[in-house]
């Protein structure tokens, strides 16, 4: 019992962390000089496992939130198979990659990074592209993205990132948004972050499905074939059906009509039998080539442009089956990225480094039990024979007298495996350096890439992320951040910074007073690690830019058809069939719910009333003619806005014979010679529009349509 009220905010006040004017300190008081680089054997050397103050950070952050997971809360999941299509045995033993005959079982798991369990699909964000393959040789997990760098470039960087883009702790705000000061405070002080954050102001945050976004292992990994030669690799994942976004304002209007709209998405095309696909490809380095390039290997903050090194395609993963229990597989699947088979190896890359760790001691917090191995979803196909007993939900019988290694009683078994029968050994890299905290010099480009990538994207995608920039920075309330980030981004682009300056009405200024780039060490010497002008080593980057990708197929498609009482059962048949033929699926929107009646009495179900439904969640629009539809359509006010909002969002439109009148209505009088806005066009044409996703053409003329 408190003596007082006053003795009872003392005391409270003992537990609560006051960081002003503090120095900053272990747990245990010790006070730290360096919060940004892990320790290592050399500048651009394997990461140390005596770095407590790593472990010690990185096992605090790991243990934030139990049982959702810190990062990739919001997931959804499926399982496949993959088959690889051309071998690399002389780069790699791994049987994954030599053997074509295998059909290997996978499960795949797609998130948002930021936002938690219960947030929208549709956040402008990094989404986790991770899959876990269930090899002969054991399970091999590669854990990585839609983007194919990330954010930071040592792991002791992690905790802080994720703090920052995370609600602010003060209030809890904003969920699953990066549009906040202090995410921008971080980023504008650490400037590495900036290649990612550029890509997650361009459409690839915002992906039309799942299905439609590209894979990449982000990390700079190694091969190793069966004479033991070692080789760089990046592992990248390429959709079939194309790498496709929505505008901003569908993610928007999305997320209030169907937040679950990725999810639903990938579930409905599995279910329907449209099972997605993505082709596998590989960047090979050999190890002699590791340093040839103008930027560092090592470095997860830079990409490899496919003209300096190009993908191989040797595979494709096929996803065909939903789960059964979303909690039991979907929530419990633990991705590990030390989960490797021979054959496959790491780099001394400093955030994949701190990942073998942090991924196993994530697990550990929200599983329960180093046991979650023996959790379905996580056992592997291949028999597991080890010394590890007990522990929390131990859902084995382990049997026999002996636990340890070497034994006599137990007949010596398990026994170790030869190399040559599939025992793994770690590549035997030479090492030669200093054990010490710092980051490698070569990493101090934090400008050039994204000025290439920037330039790289066609003038829509351009002005995509000049308007996510100023909605961002918008929201932020401090604006010496706003100064810092406009000044960093002018370093990438001149006219950039220029749009976004001019939207946000503040001045870009002549020079910022606070270092650049303060992911350094305290006693590190500021001006060897700020990043150095940009360099056009490569002009443009084709695979960079949404506007090189497939064209060829509107599969899965979701098409809008408006129709009431007494619609043309001629027109509506024949686009019908040409659509389904090309397996987009028909959604017929009426005034209300329940079945509709062609001009020749034939009964039609109704998929969504136009009360209950938004054209945001639909790739194209069909109007078919017939007097007594078209005139009750056109009583509806929302069926106007319906066409405004498709127009104004560059989706194609077609109407036959009456069907124009109702576009009359709508702005759509005015685009009639719009390639994608086709009346009386043929069923080619019109797929054709579809499968071009969008006419951006249009765009400059369509900003002032109001919906």
């Amino acid at each position: 019992m408190e003596k007082s009220e006053n003795d009872k905010i003392k005391r409270l006040k003992r537990h609560t962390v006051d960081g002003e004017n503090q120095p900053l300190t272990t747990r245990q008081g010790l006070k730290v000089n360096d919060t940004n680089n892990s320790l290592k054997s050399g500048s651009r050397g394997a990461s140390l496992l005596e770095d407590f103050i790593l472990r010690e950070k990185i096992t605090s952050f790991d243990h934030e939130r139990i049982p959702e997971r810190i990062v990739h809360a919001r997931g959804s999941g499926a399982h496949g198979y993959f088959e690889l299509t051309e071998s690399i045995e002389q780069f790699s033993k791994a049987g994954i990659l030599t053997d074509t005959n295998r059909k290997t079982p996978v499960f795949a798991r797609f998130s948002t990074v930021a936002g938690s369990k219960g947030s929208t699909d549709l956040a402008r964000d990094v989404r986790g592209f991770a899959v876990k393959f269930y090899t002969q040789e054991g399970t091999w997990d590669l854990v990585g993205n839609n983007m194919p760098i990330f954010f930071i470039q040592d792991a002791m960087k992690f905790p802080d990132l994720v703090h920052s883009v995370k609600p602010e702790p003060n209030k809890e705000i904003p969920q699953a948004a990066s549009a906040h000061d202090t995410f921008y405070d971080f980023v504008s002080l650490a400037t590495e972050t900036l290649h990612n954050q550029i890509w997650v102001m361009s459409d690839r945050a915002i992906p039309r499905s799942l299905r439609m976004m590209e894979g990449f292992g982000i990390h700079t990994y190694r091969l190793i074939n069966k004479s033991g030669e070692s080789h760089f690799v990046r592992f990248h994942w390429k959709p079939v059906l194309g790498v496709h976004s929505v505008t901003w304002d569908e993610a928007v209007k999305i997320s209030g009509a169907d937040s679950d709209f990725h999810r639903r998405d990938l579930w409905d095309a599995i279910d329907s039998g449209e099972f997605p696909q993505w082709e596998f490809g590989v960047q090979i380095i050999p190890e002699e080539d590791e340093h040839k390039f103008e930027f560092d290997l090592l470095d997860p903050t830079k990409l490899i442009p496919e003209e300096m090194v190009p993908v191989k395609i040797i595979g494709k993963m096929t996803l065909n089956r939903n789960p059964e229990n979303f909690f039991a597989e979907t929530e419990q699947v633990a991705f590990l990225p030390g989960n490797i088979v021979p054959g496959i190896d790491f780099s001394n890359d400093p955030l994949l480094q701190g990942r073998l760790f942090s991924y196993r001691d994530t697990q550990l917090s929200r599983l329960g039990s180093p046991n979650f191995h023996q959790i379905p979803i996580n056992q592997p196909v291949v028999d597991a024979h080890h010394n590890q007993r007990d522990g929390q939900m131990q859902m084995n019988i382990p049997k026999g007298q002996t636990a340890y290694f070497p034994n006599t009683l137990g007949g010596g078994c398990p026994f170790l495996s030869k190399i040559s029968e599939g025992g793994f050994s770690s590549y035997e890299e030479r090492i030669d350096a200093k054990k010490i905290r710092t980051r490698s010099k070569s990493f101090s480009d934090h400008f050039s890439q994204p000025a290439l990538f920037y330039r790289s994207l066609a003038p829509w995608e351009q002005k995509h992320v000049a308007d996510a920039y100023s909605f961002e920075l918008g929201k932020c309330t401090h604006t010496h951040i706003v100064q810092r980030m406009l000044w960093l981004i002018q370093q990438i682009d001149e006219d950039l910074a220029e749009t976004v300056s001019a939207n946000l009405g503040i001045a870009i200024p002549e020079s910022i007073e606070q270092p650049i780039n303060q992911a350094i060490g305290a006693d590190s010497n500021v001006e060897d690690f700020q990043p150095g002008p940009k360099i056009n080593y490569l002009d443009k980057s084709a695979a960079l830019s949404q506007a090189n990708t497939k064209f060829k197929s509107i599969a899965t498609r979701q098409i809008a058809v408006l129709v009431s009482d007494g619609f043309s059962e001629s027109d509506f048949s024949d686009m019908k069939s040409a659509i389904q033929k090309e397996k987009a699926q028909i959604k017929l929107i009426a005034p209300t719910g329940g079945t509709v009646k062609s001009d020749s009495n034939k009964e039609y179900k109704i998929d969504a009333s136009i009360t209950t439904t938004e054209s945001v969640l639909y790739d194209a629009v069909y109007i078919p003619g017939g007097n007594k539809s078209v005139n009750e359509l056109i009583k509806h006010a929302k069926f106007i806005k319906f066409i405004n909002e498709a127009l104004k969002h560059c989706k194609a439109i077609a109407v036959d014979n009456e069907g124009e009148q109702l576009l009359d209505r709508t702005f759509g009088k005015d685009f009639k010679a719009d390639k994608a806005v086709l009346i009386n066009g043929t069923t080619k044409e019109f797929i054709e529009a579809i499968a071009k996703h969008r006419n951006w053409d249009r765009m400059d003329k369509v900003d002032n349509i109001p919906v």
